[in-house]
């Protein structure tokens, strides 16, 4: 690929996939959005919505995989976009560098806030006196993200080891949680209640309700990217790296369907619990009691904390790779690895700083900071779809040893027409009426990203950055490896 090997490898293929099963993290996606969910579509949409989406994200999955195996690097996503462009590379790695950046930040800062959260809900069942207040949840989510950085800082090794540890997490947590909506209720919904359709958002046309809905699914699949970010220190990354995508998101589909089945199942109110503050955690306490649904509330804590730690871990991967080709401000600064635990420390901690930055205006409204991290969806979506979408217009498009073969563009146009209809769901106004409190930031986020990132562009970073930099020849790149 062009670059002196720096990081090294210790991923082996089962680590590689957990990254990204972790980052997906099926148990604390669908916590976070389970009520949405439940006002926009109800189980219908739910279930059935799941199953619909998950396939659509295969289909993008595998045609990331098939890039990622012809360009396995930490630049991932920036810098195939910057190889498969037939001109203006600079400017297509340019852009797609930075929405994968912002979408990453902002996916970190969201996991890490849902994290604090739930981490306060769980105080306030225990010690009912405790109330919680959005600047207590801000100052969690800075503890949080200092212990993630502190992680990272350490060898790669050590990351493996977290993000093995949390595939078992999530899925013996999976099968606690699943048996105990099975088993502990006196009574379940009927068969049929996979059907009940309900709409709350405030907008008459169902059909618009029920389409936002599909977001739930959309909200818990991002990150899968991870993989990818990770191939440089993965081994037989042009195979690894490519299944380890697919296979996260096939395992994710799976048992996040089981998982989706027994919560919708174990509903008891339906009103009470779409109405409350917490819906999946009131559906935990009206089927299994407040003891219970304590135990299990912590399970979902620790699988919201496993995936802000592999967010952060590919976030410093992807600011590594960009630095290294000059595309951030003080880029010899983060792309500098430690000669101790080869891992690019500086850039740890700017990947745990930032997600700060954007958690800092929920001190004062809970409102600005979701305007700030609703464009982690839309960025990290866009990111995907540029390199498809240009390996899609490539007739000469070289692939790696994993491959679609004659498929692989059918499955790319798939893969970029929902990556469009999902974004374009991701930016119309998601409640009715539209208030200051309701209205949807994602358009306006993006917008900023986007004006800041011309306007950078266009005034120095078009004259310096050229795309994906090679350091020489092969052989001269093989004797600096590790320098």
């Amino acid at each position: 690929m062009g670059y002196p090997r720096k990081l090294t490898r210790r991923f082996r293929a089962f680590d590689n996939f957990a990254i990204s099963f972790t980052i997906i993290n099926i148990i604390s996606g669908i916590f976070s959005s389970f009520g949405f969910g439940m006002n926009a579509g109800g189980p219908r949409v739910l279930v059935f919505g799941w199953i619909g989406v998950s396939i659509m994200v295969l289909f993008v999955g595998a045609a990331m995989g098939e890039i990622a195996s012809a360009y396995p690097t930490s630049g991932a996503l920036y810098f195939s976009a910057g190889k498969l462009a037939k001109r203006h590379r600079g400017a297509w790695s340019w852009y797609t560098g930075w929405l994968n950046f912002v979408g990453q930040v902002g996916g970190t800062a969201a996991t890490n806030f849902a994290a604090a959260t739930f981490i306060q809900a769980f105080i306030a069942m225990q010690w009912p006196s405790y109330v919680a207040t959005p600047q207590q949840t801000v100052a969690i989510t800075a503890v949080i993200l200092l212990l993630q950085a502190l992680a990272n800082t350490y060898t790669v090794r050590l990351v493996a080891v977290f993000n093995r540890i949390s595939v078992w997490w999530l899925l013996i947590g999976l099968v606690v949680i699943v048996t105990a909506l099975m088993i502990i209720p006196d009574s379940h919904q009927p068969a049929s209640f996979v059907t009940h359709f309900a709409n709350n958002t405030g907008f008459t046309n169902a059909i618009y309700g029920g389409m936002l809905g599909l977001l739930v699914t959309s909200w818990t699949f991002t990150g899968f990217d991870g993989s990818f970010h990770m191939s440089e220190e993965t081994v037989k990354a042009t195979v690894n790296a490519p299944r380890g995508i697919m296979r996260a998101i096939g395992y994710s589909a799976l048992t996040g369907l089981i998982l989706m089945l027994a919560l919708v199942y174990a509903i008891k109110d339906y009103g009470h619990a779409a109405s409350a503050d917490a819906p999946p955690v009131q559906i935990l306490i009206d089927a299994l009691g407040a003891g219970t649904a304590k135990l299990l509330l912590l399970i979902v804590i620790g699988a919201m904390l496993f995936c802000g730690l592999a967010n952060m871990t590919s976030n410093t991967r992807q600011i590594f790779a960009f630095s290294r080709d000059g595309a951030m401000p003080g880029s010899r600064w983060w792309h500098s690895v430690s000669a101790r635990t080869r891992t690019p420390v500086k850039a740890v901690w700017l990947a745990a700083a930032c997600p700060l930055v954007l958690v800092l205006p929920g001190w004062w409204s809970h409102t600005a900071f979701t305007a700030v991290v609703s464009v982690n969806v839309v960025g990290l979506f866009l990111a995907y779809g540029v390199p498809i979408f240009l390996r899609l217009r490539l007739d000469d498009f070289r692939p790696g040893p994993w491959n679609l073969g004659r498929f692989g563009k059918p499955v790319a146009f798939i893969a970029v027409t929902w990556i469009v209809i999902s974004n374009v769901l991701f930016m119309l106004p998601q409640a009715s009426p539209i208030t200051p409190a309701s209205f949807n930031y994602a358009p306006i986020a993006l917008a900023v990203v986007l004006v800041i990132a011309t306007v950078w562009w266009f005034a120095t970073a078009r004259r310096r950055f050229q795309g994906p930099v090679s350091y020489g020849r092969p052989d001269e790149v093989a004797a600096m490896d590790l320098i």
